[in-house]
Formats: structure tokens, sequence, C-alpha cells
């Protein structure tokens, strides 16, 4: 992405990283379609360009992970754009694995993706926007709220991801600084495809979300983009579930 300082620009401006996920590009392109200046991060050339393609907007290579690489992000943002109005961490990983059959390696890798990238977009965003006010969104989990077999590693990422976001939502508010979190169920994406694609699997998945079916990337993005824009002026340090249900309904009970 150029860096070219264009002057401000009454546009809302956001940064999305993980853009190229299921999430994320169903939040690229909500955000492309009501006009609002859009840069997608990701990792992967080829998906960011086809990102771009369908959405327009501007797009980076960003290791997530890494606090320099996504406060380089956010300041090629604000220099290309003249603001910054939200940002949303859409990157994370799927390991589904009790504690004793976890590697140290696969332990450090789901911290690394879930809750280091959770770190740096606060890190990031809260420098530029103490100046200006502005929202934060972050993704954690259901499984952070309720216990499910075999998230061990995830849960405990994605509970940091909760635990990061009311903190900072508290550090920030006397800067206008709003910071929330979404909390999923089981959403069908790219990432998820080894269960939402075993029918045994996804009828076993829908039957733990009340609404009975598992969420599409549009459900998630719609949450993110409301939380990102002024329609949520008066919300801050809310972790919202979007999960059919699942980490609160136990049953479906048609009365």
């Amino acid at each position: 992405m150029d860096s070219q300082q264009i002057g401000a620009s009454e546009t809302p401006a956001y940064v999305i990283l993980g853009a190229t996920g299921g999430i994320g590009s169903a939040l690229s392109k909500r955000l492309a379609k009501r006009g609002a200046d859009v840069l997608m991060c990701g990792r992967d050339t080829t998906k960011l360009a086809a990102l771009q393609a369908a959405a327009g907007g501007e797009t980076a290579l960003v290791d997530a992970r890494s606090l320099d690489s996504v406060e380089s992000a956010v300041q090629s943002a604000v220099d290309h754009f003249g603001r910054l109005d939200g940002i949303a961490n859409c990157v994370g990983s799927l390991l589904l694995k009790p504690a004793h059959l976890t590697t140290e390696e696969e332990w450090r890798a789901t911290l690394a993706a879930n809750l280091d990238s959770a770190f740096a977009t606060v890190r990031a965003a809260s420098k530029v926007m103490m100046r200006t006010g502005g929202s934060i969104v972050l993704v954690a989990s259901a499984a952070a709220r309720t216990g499910f077999p075999n998230h061990e590693a995830i849960a405990a990422a994605k509970a940091g991801v909760m635990g990061l976001a009311l903190s900072a939502a508290s550090t920030y508010a006397g800067y206008g600084i709003r910071v929330n979190a979404v909390a999923p169920g089981l959403v069908e994406t790219p990432m998820t495809e080894a269960l939402t694609r075993n029918e045994a699997a996804a009828k076993a998945s829908r039957a733990m979300h009340a609404l009975g079916r598992l969420g599409s990337p549009n459900d998630v993005a719609g949450a993110l983009d409301w939380l990102l824009s002024t329609e949520s002026a008066w919300v801050t340090g809310q972790v919202l579930g979007v999960d059919g249900g699942l980490a609160t309904v136990r049953t479906r009970v048609k009365v």
C-alpha cells in the first residue's frame, strides 16, 4: 500500500486484520459497500488480490502476530486515509485437542494467532486513537464462556482476548476509544471446513446451537460492522455473543 498522505477525509476509515478469512472478508466487503475506506490486511498476496478485486479498498501484507507489523499497518492507514475510525482483528486459529496431547509448538502458535494479534491490535490502534477516539473490535469465542471438550488451548487464548478487551475498554474510555469483542459460535468458514464438511460433526454442532444452525460469516460481520460504526457509540467493554445461543441456551423446545 502506498503511504502517500492524502489529507483528512470525511469518509470513515478502517483497518481489518485477517481480512482474507471468512469473517474478515465478509466484514471488508460490508464496509466497502457502505463507502468506507478500508485497509485489508493479511499474509497471502494471492488471497489479498482476490479480495481487493471483489471489494475494492487497499491491501497490505501484515503479520498480525507481530506488534511492529501491525503498528506499521495502522500508521500506513492513517497516512493514506488521513484518519482511523476503527480496527477489527479477525485473525484466528482453531485447535481441537485435549491439553495432554497439545504440543508446545501448537500452544505457542494458538496464543500467537489469537492473543498476540489481539494485543498488537489494541496496542497499535490505541496509540493513534488517543488523539481522535475510535472503535477497536476483537474476536473471542463462545468456547471461552462455556466448557467444551478438547478446546483448552483455543479457549484459553480467547478468554485472554475477552480479558484484554475489558481492561483496554477501561484504560482508554477517557480518550473516546471504545473496545469491544464478539464471541462467535461455530461459523462456516474455510478455517472450520474440517468440522463443517463432516456431516456427522456438523449435525452434532448444529444441535448444540439453540437456533439449530451454524453461523455464517455475515452473521458475525454484521455485529463487527455495528460495533465499528457510530451506531454503537455508547457501547464499550462488551463481549457480544453471536453464537446462535451456544454459550447460554441449552435446549430447543417448541411451545
